[in-house]
């Protein structure tokens, strides 16, 4: 696991240090900021066509081997951006291909990486693990900002390309060195063994495998998704609190420059005080054990309800006391979020559930950036901010009333007969 951390901070600055630099190199290749999001765009659409697909795949083929290959395939691709960028070959149509086949990749080696490592670690620690990868994650995200600049001053736009082919290939080098805790989940068997001819080995045989190997479609991790209220109304909070929330780097950025009259060092200030509420939130979040789908949802309703007193802040110096907690939350609440997401399915099904919420944030995180610049659009820096966090306050309040509800009132039955009860006992 200390290994894995390692190699995911590498692996994290890395990818900071390319996306730092991404937009502006399209800028400078194509003139045009409506490109620039096409890329994006065009980036994130694997993930919502064939998202569910990666899933499966995932849960079909060895962790470890799908891992690195996926690493060892994003770092080729970043390799390829690099040396069109430094022999000025890389075009408009090249760069979106390039950017469809990073998200296409992506779609298994997000889930693929996310689960090994839950297997490094015992099923208690889990919490921690995902705690200790949200830490990395932050951490990474600082490093990779500052070496970016330092990196494009002295050698290019293109080492920044090149310095996160070489992160990838790190983790993919680490990952045959890892020793999971236990062996790879194995689908359950769909029926007893039958008694094969005499002297054949006894067991499930080769069809038997084949079968379920077969059986490992991404029907199955969508119905499982759907028939689960309590990952129904983690996406439903996560999703509301995304459009709604979350798009800091738009929301504060027009409040600190506009009503609050702050400058680019202002908006650099409250960055910097959110990326350490974020560390200290993941911080937290390890020392998690049970979370649960309520906890996210009461952290994110805590977090809509600070967004909301930070659109009425009357000068920085109050908006910089309401963001560090309110981003201590959303980190909190992420922690918690993923842990359920990732430990609530049988392990059999974890690779397609993952595929299935990877569809899902896909689609919110393509609706939101448009649905909250039209809320500013009518309200305001302001509005908009206080506007989202009482939306998501209110979505979170309904949700629990109506879960309420639901829950059917004890019935009292009768004692079973003492012959009865050890098999129901058992059957449980």
């Amino acid at each position: 696991m200390r290994w894995w951390s390692v190699a995911n901070l590498v692996s994290n600055a890395g990818t900071w240090m390319q996306l730092t630099v991404q937009n502006l190199l399209v800028l400078q290749i194509t003139g045009s900021a409506a490109a620039t999001g096409l890329s994006l765009s065009v980036q994130a659409a694997p993930g919502l066509l064939v998202g569910m697909a990666g899933g499966a795949a995932v849960d079909r083929w060895p962790r470890k081997l799908t891992a690195a290959v996926s690493q060892a395939l994003l770092g080729l691709v970043a390799f390829t951006t690099a040396f069109l960028v430094a022999t000025d070959r890389l075009g408009l149509g090249v760069l979106m291909a390039l950017a469809a086949v990073t998200g296409l990749i992506a779609t298994v080696d997000g889930p693929a990486c996310a689960l090994l490592g839950n297997d490094l670690v015992r099923t208690e620690d889990v919490p921690s693990a995902i705690g200790v990868g949200s830490l990395v994650h932050n951490a990474g995200r600082l490093a990779g900002a500052g070496l970016a600049g330092v990196a494009v001053a002295f050698l290019g736009t293109a080492s920044a390309y090149a310095a996160n082919g070489l992160s990838f290939l790190f983790v993919a080098a680490v990952i045959p060195f890892l020793r999971p805790v236990g062996e790879p989940a194995r689908p359950p068997e769909r029926k007893a063994a039958e008694p094969g001819p005499a002297g054949a080995p006894e067991g499930r045989g080769r069809e038997d495998r084949e079968r379920d190997a077969a059986g490992m479609t991404v029907r199955e991790g969508l119905a499982f998704f759907a028939r689960r209220p309590r990952l129904v109304g983690l996406a439903v909070v996560c999703g509301v609190s995304a459009v709604f929330g979350r798009n800091y780097g738009l929301t504060l950025a027009v409040l600190v420059t506009g009503p609050l009259a702050g400058g680019a060092g202002a908006f650099g200030t409250v960055s910097t005080v959110l990326a350490v509420g974020g560390i200290v939130g993941a911080v937290l979040g390890a020392r998690l054990r049970r979370p649960s789908v309520r906890l996210v949802g009461t952290l994110a309703a805590a977090g809509g309800l600070l967004q909301a007193a930070a659109g009425l802040s009357p000068s920085p110096a109050v908006l910089l006391v309401l963001v560090l907690p309110m981003a201590v939350a959303e980190s909190v609440s992420d922690t918690a979020g993923t842990t359920v997401l990732q430990t609530d399915p049988p392990p059999h099904l974890r690779g397609r559930v993952l595929g299935v919420w990877s569809t899902v944030r896909t689609v919110w995180s393509l609706a939101g950036p448009p649905a909250l610049g039209l809320l500013m659009e009518l309200a305001g820096a302001r509005g908009a901010l206080v506007a989202g966090g009482l939306v998501i306050a209110a979505v979170v309040l309904a949700g629990r009333l109506a879960h309420g509800r639901r829950a059917a009132a004890p019935v009292l039955l009768a004692p079973e007969p003492a012959a009865v009860r050890p098999a129901l006992g058992t059957a449980a």
